[in-house]
C-alpha cells in the first residue's frame, strides 16, 4: 500500500530574485527569475513550506517579483537594495547565451537583521543559491546567521562571470562552506568559472576540504547533457540525462530545478543513507530536470504521467 507523504517541511532559501531578460532571434520576453528564487518556487511546487530571503528594490520589478511569489505560496523576506532590482540580461541572438548584469545584481547582498535571521532559525532545511560569497563582510554574516549548517544546509555556489568582484574569494569561501554543509551542489560551468579546470578536479578538490575536515555532507556535481553524479562517502552515484518527450527548449533552470528535487527528496526523506537510495533521488531530481528543460523558462516541471518520489 502506498504511504502517504510526510508532512511539509519549512526550507528557507537564501540568495537572488531578479528580472532574467532574454533575447533572441524571435524578439525579448523577461521572466521573474534568480537562482534562489528558482529552487524556492520548485519546492513549494513540490508541496513544502517554503520562505525566500532575497534582495529587492523599490521599483515595479520588485512589484513583480512579490506578485510572482505570493502566487507560488512562498514567503518573501526582503533585504532592502539601493540600486533597485535585479537584472540580468540572457542574450542568445546568435547561439550560446551571453549574460549581463545590471548594478543592482553586481552589488548584491542580503541583511542579516532579526527578521532574516528568524527565517534562518526556524527552517528545517536551509538552501543557499547564487550568495555574494566573494563579500567577505556577507560570507562573515552569513556563517553567523546559521546554526547547525552540517545537519540542515544545501549550498549551491552559482557563481556568474558578470557578477563576481572577486574570484579567488568567492572560490575559497564558497569551498568554506561547502565544507560546512549537508550537501554541495557545483556545476561543470562554475568549475571553469572558478578553477579554470574540470568538473572532476572541482569534486576532487571539495573532497579533500572535506575529508581534511571531517565533514560528512555529499557532493552533487552536475554536468548539462552529461547527466550528474553525487559523491557521498565512498559512493558515487551517476545518473544520465532523462529521455522525455519533445524538444528541449530551454535549459535555464535545469540546475535549479534538479537541486529542488534533491532537498524535497531530503526533506521527505533524509539523506540517503546508502548507492541504492541515492539512486532512486538523483533519477528523480533528473526527471523533473528534464521536464523542466522542456518548457521557455525556469519553473519546474513534474511530467503528468509520473510521481514525485514514489514511496
Amino acid at each position: 500500500m502506498t504511504q502517504p507523504p510526510a508532512p511539509a517541511k519549512r526550507i528557507t532559501v537564501v540568495g537572488d530574485a531578479l528580472i532574467d531578460e532574454l533575447r533572441d532571434p524571435s524578439g525579448s520576453r523577461e521572466f521573474v527569475g534568480g537562482a534562489a528564487l528558482n529552487v524556492a518556487v520548485g519546492l513549494a511546487l513540490l508541496g513544502e513550506t517554503v520562505t525566500l530571503i532575497a534582495m529587492l528594490g523599490d521599483d515595479e520589478p520588485a512589484t513583480r517579483i512579490r506578485s510572482y511569489l505570493r502566487d507560488f505560496g512562498v514567503r518573501l523576506v526582503e533585504s532592502p537594495s539601493a540600486h533597485g532590482t535585479s537584472r540580468a540580461i540572457s542574450d542568445r541572438t546568435d547561439g550560446e547565451p551571453r549574460y549581463e548584469f545590471n548594478e543592482a545584481a553586481q552589488q548584491r547582498g542580503i541583511r542579516f537583521d532579526a527578521t532574516t535571521r528568524a527565517a534562518l532559525d526556524e527552517a528545517d532545511l536551509v538552501v543557499v543559491s547564487c550568495f555574494p560569497f566573494d563579500f567577505a563582510e556577507q560570507y562573515g554574516e552569513l556563517v553567523a546567521a546559521i546554526a547547525r549548517p552540517e545537519e540542515r544546509v544545501v549550498v549551491d555556489g552559482n557563481p556568474r562571470s558578470g557578477m563576481l568582484a572577486d574570484r579567488a574569494e568567492f572560490l575559497a569561501n564558497f569551498e568554506d562552506f561547502a565544507s560546512r554543509s549537508l550537501i554541495a551542489k557545483v556545476g561543470d560551468e562554475d568549475a571553469e568559472l572558478l578553477l579554470g579546470d574540470s568538473l572532476d578536479a572541482f569534486v576532487d578538490r571539495l573532497r579533500g576540504t572535506r575529508e581534511g575536515d571531517g565533514a560528512p555532507g555529499a557532493i552533487l556535481a552536475t554536468a548539462g547533457r552529461d547527466g550528474a553524479t553525487l559523491h557521498h562517502g565512498d559512493s558515487v552515484v551517476h545518473a544520465d540525462i532523462v529521455d522525455l518527450p519533445g524538444p528541449i527548449v530551454d535549459t535555464m533552470g535545469a540546475g535549479d530545478a534538479t537541486l529542488s528535487a534533491i532537498v524535497h527528496h531530503v526533506a521527505q526523506h533524509g539523506v540517503p543513507q546508502s548507492p541504492d537510495a541515492w539512486t532512486t533521488a538523483l533519477d528523480d531530481a533528473m526527471t523533473i530536470a528534464a521536464e523542466t528543460v522542456r518548457h521557455e523558462g525556469a519553473l519546474l516541471r513534474v511530467p503528468h504521467d509520473e510521481p514525485v518520489f514514489p514511496s
